[in-house]
């Protein structure tokens, strides 16, 4: 199918999982129509797949009130170019995927100039704030979600929505056995590896790292022979990691490539709360959920939150199949215990691993091409 015009799409994905989503979203259009010019926010995988990145999501990666502020001039100055090309020079399309702090005001411009909006992975409105679905109802033409849930939230609301099925359902595949997958990484399989996964945000590097290295501290103090891997998120540069890293005896592996083999590679891991939850959860390997956010930020959102759990392996499966350590709960000593759990105790991690299996149960696939499709459908509509 091709719109058979010259076409101009605006997306904006935030986030380091967002430009995951986009970039999967601008192949398949592209697969129909390579024609179609993609530009907005985004980083590395989506300027690989053909987008012009006018302003890079690591500069925009950023998560609770007090981090934002702190970051308040470069999102406003990101803001006010889009805005700009909005009102000026408007796309045939304005894509938003996910964050949505910074989307919906987008959105509200992209309505006044008739520009028609498609918003690819919900905010978690269903989670907290649940109010802003009459926001969306106003300001979004189509939305599109991931999980199954989300699609008759939407409909009670009079949104129009489609669930296009989950992109981590297609995008994690991995071959390999847990030792090829050490071997390939010039690790020793016969010894146990530990993965440290601090996050896509600079801020969530800085807030959590030091804390998941005082944990590994503690867990090769006890278990000597173990390894350390910690995989460096498109986001970030090692000069964000390598400060935190300065002083400490342990060594860590930093890699950049194939998240997914070394996610096999693990026994078990210790990850921040977020997308890649749903990652390490699909490949099969037991982890530990970290959460803090700054005082203020967390008085507010344990008055808002409505969910049982903040892992997004934990809500899709339903039940907790990763323990979750929130605040001061994720102390260096509370995530030592658990990962120590994970490497001595196979019952334990026998019974994780049964839970873990469960996720990917409750996924859905082939949302590329969904979500493809209901971009071209678009595009020829507003022609």
């Amino acid at each position: 199918m091709s719109v058979g015009r010259p076409t101009r799409v605006m997306i904006v994905a935030g986030e380091a999982s967002g430009d995951i989503y986009g970039a999967g979203l601008i192949s398949a259009v592209h697969a129909s129509d390579p024609a179609i010019h993609f530009f907005g926010i985004g980083g590395k995988m989506m300027r690989e797949a053909g987008a012009e990145t006018l302003v890079d999501s690591a500069d925009m990666a950023v998560v609770g009130l007090v981090e934002i502020l702190r970051h308040f001039n470069v999102i406003a100055a990101a803001f006010s170019k889009l805005k700009r090309i909005l009102l000026t020079s408007p796309p045939d399309l304005l894509i938003l995927i996910d964050y949505p702090g910074f989307n919906l005001r987008l959105a509200k411009v992209a309505k006044q100039a008739g520009v028609k909006v498609l918003y690819y992975i919900s905010p978690q409105i269903w989670a907290w704030r649940q109010g802003r679905v009459r926001k969306i109802k106003r300001l979004v033409d189509h939305m599109a979600v991931i999980l199954p849930f989300e699609a008759p939230f939407y409909e009670r609301a009079g949104v129009p929505v489609t669930f296009v099925g989950h992109p981590m359902a297609d995008l994690v595949r991995v071959g390999r056995s847990r030792d090829e997958a050490a071997a390939s990484f010039g690790l020793d399989p016969a010894r146990p590896v530990v993965g440290l996964f601090p996050g896509s945000r600079r801020s969530e590097v800085s807030r959590l790292l030091p804390t998941i290295l005082g944990a590994a501290t503690i867990i090769k103090q006890r278990h000597p022979a173990v390894q350390f891997v910690l995989p460096l998120a498109s986001t970030l540069h090692e000069d964000d990691i390598a400060p935190h890293l300065t002083g400490t005896a342990l060594e860590v592996m930093i890699v950049r490539e194939r998240i997914h083999d070394l996610i096999r590679a693990c026994r078990a891991v210790i990850s921040v709360s977020g997308t890649v939850t749903l990652e390490i959860a699909l490949v099969g390997t037991p982890l530990v959920i970290i959460y803090k956010l700054s005082p203020l930020t967390f008085y507010l959102a344990k008055h808002l939150v409505k969910v049982a759990h903040i892992g997004l392996c934990n809500i899709v499966a339903g039940e907790t199949v990763a323990r979750e350590l929130i605040q001061e709960q994720a102390s260096s000593e509370a995530i030592a215990a658990e990962i120590g759990a994970m490497l001595s105790d196979a019952t334990y991690t026998s019974a994780l691993e049964t839970k873990l299996s469960r996720v990917q149960a409750n996924l859905t696939g082939g949302a590329d091409g969904s979500i493809a499709g209901i971009v071209l459908d678009l595009l020829v509509k507003a022609s």
